[in-house]
């Protein structure tokens, strides 16, 4: 597998920053949020229009459905210093099951290039109507398969 991966910028803001000039664990989940919605767009019916995703693979969702955030994944291989410039952030997509995916993320140093944060974020579709995880539709998963490649964990 060897599904095209998305590069995107995220900012890194002066409160995402610890005490030792790091970015803070949790605003790091914050930042694979900004990554995900700038790589691959907005839910439908959230928000207001502005900037187009790289990809829009989540606005074209049926009304009453949700894609929910089932699990984080994260591992820090090297702090991931706060600077003044965004942070890139590649991202591709992986383990594509019946009712879930995974988004994977590799947040590298904007100055030096260095790998400094692997992560995933489990997505599943969800029936506010039914109270329930929907089969994933036939048009989205062919959609996630352009971007689809290896794991960034195993197991």
């Amino acid at each position: 597998m060897s599904g095209r991966k998305l590069r995107v910028q995220v900012p890194m803001r002066w409160a995402d920053m610890d005490a030792y000039g790091h970015i803070n664990n949790v605003n790091l989940v914050r930042m694979m949020e900004e990554a995900r919605i700038a790589g691959f767009g907005v839910p439908g019916g959230t928000g207001k229009p502005g900037t187009e995703p790289l990809v829009n693979l989540f606005s074209a969702i049926p009304e009453a459905t949700q894609i929910l955030v089932v699990e984080h994944r994260v591992r820090y291989v090297v702090p991931l210093d706060y600077r003044n410039v965004p942070a890139d952030a590649d991202l591709w997509i992986s383990g594509i099951k019946p009712a879930s995916f995974d988004i994977c993320y590799e947040f590298h140093d904007p100055v030096d290039g260095g790998l400094r944060v692997k992560a995933t974020t489990t997505l599943a579709f969800f029936s506010v109507n039914e109270d329930r995880l929907l089969r994933i539709p036939a048009a989205h998963r062919e959609a996630l398969e352009e971007f689809r490649g290896e794991p960034v964990f195993r197991s």
